[in-house]
């Protein structure tokens, strides 16, 4: 089978397609042939050895997938083989053929195809629990989302919306934030033509409730100085790059907490909770209150393009690896 390998850790032209031998399952685990892989930010920092799961070389990339069940393991109950699944996998989707442990995988609900698959658990799940149990937000609060056009920026603005929330989406441009108003924001930032802190100053004179920053840099601390008193400031990820240095004093006078998000390590730490959250995240795709963006689909081959889309900060959505050629 083909794979996408990282032989040596560095940029996405270091990585190259080889074959290798297909993988057997074993006792718990269930064997995979991948359709399509999501993109994540964290696909773009583990090739480098800058994550904080560091596979042994050499490695496949790819946290995610959808595909078909090819084969499970002694033990495995809950799947059989031809059924559609989709997962969390750390690492290794870029491949044709993937070994998943059975309680990483979802059966894909009808009416969901393999990209949208693909796309869904881990921009749905971090932000689902990020809103939920880490901010625990409240209908009527408002929720301040930067890096809104992204992957869990923009789930973070669907759900907030289907929680009650009123959201303000921010980005770096009018086309990302047009996006995010699709997907139901009520207000509109563009931080790359307005002054994020004095914008929110004017806007929002108490402050806002719950803050979810994927993005990092400048904008955590001018975000947090508009925080409302008992506000929560969300923890997700440093798209921009640069870890904020963020002065403790602020969270003193405005009386909030500063919450990490890492939700890989939620899944392993409360599975149950996670599983639950995620039989309600089914139920909201059922309903059609969120619905995951495909920003683009790239080809087996053309994976340097899609995780460059991912350091260029221009996708606006989710990216897709379409590895069976559908």
């Amino acid at each position: 089978m083909r794979a996408i390998l990282c032989k040596e850790l560095g940029p996405a032209n270091t990585l190259v397609i080889d074959d290798i031998a297909s993988p057997a399952p074993g006792k718990g685990e269930v064997k995979v042939r991948v359709k399509a892989a999501g993109l994540n930010f964290p696909d773009t920092l583990i090739i480098e050895g800058k994550y904080q799961i560091k596979p042994e070389l050499p490695f496949s990339p790819g946290g995610e997938m959808a595909g078909e069940v090819l084969e499970v393991g002694d033990g495995v109950k809950n799947f059989k083989a031809g059924q559609r699944v989709m997962g969390l996998t750390g690492y290794g989707a870029f491949a044709e053929e993937i070994v998943v442990p059975e309680n990483r995988l979802i059966p894909v609900p009808d009416g969901m195809n393999d990209h949208t698959a693909a796309a869904f658990s881990m921009v749905y799940g971090t932000s689902y629990h990020a809103l939920k149990q880490r901010a625990n937000i409240q209908p009527g609060e408002t929720l301040l989302v930067l890096g809104a056009s992204g992957g869990v920026g923009l789930a973070a603005v669907e759900l907030g919306k289907a929680m009650g929330a009123n959201v303000i989406a921010c980005a770096s441009s009018d086309e990302k934030l047009e996006v995010a108003r699709e997907a139901g924001a009520d207000d509109l930032i563009n931080y790359a033509e307005e002054d994020l802190k004095d914008a929110l100053k004017k806007r929002y004179p108490k402050g806002v409730d719950v803050i979810y920053d994927p993005v990092g840099d400048k904008f955590t601390e001018a975000a947090l100085r508009n925080m409302a008193w008992n506000g929560r400031l969300l923890i997700v990820g440093f798209a921009a790059g640069d870890i904020p240095k963020i002065p403790a004093n602020l969270a003193l006078l405005k009386g909030c907490s500063i919450v990490g998000v890492f939700w890989g390590a939620f899944t392993q730490q409360e599975p149950q909770v996670n599983i639950q959250n995620i039989m309600e995240l089914m139920q909201l795709f059922g309903q059609g209150k969120i619905k995951p963006r495909i920003s683009q689909v790239f080809k087996f081959e053309e994976y340097e393009q899609a995780l460059a889309a991912l350091t260029s900060r221009t996708a606006k959505g989710k990216v897709v690896l379409d590895v069976a050629g559908q």
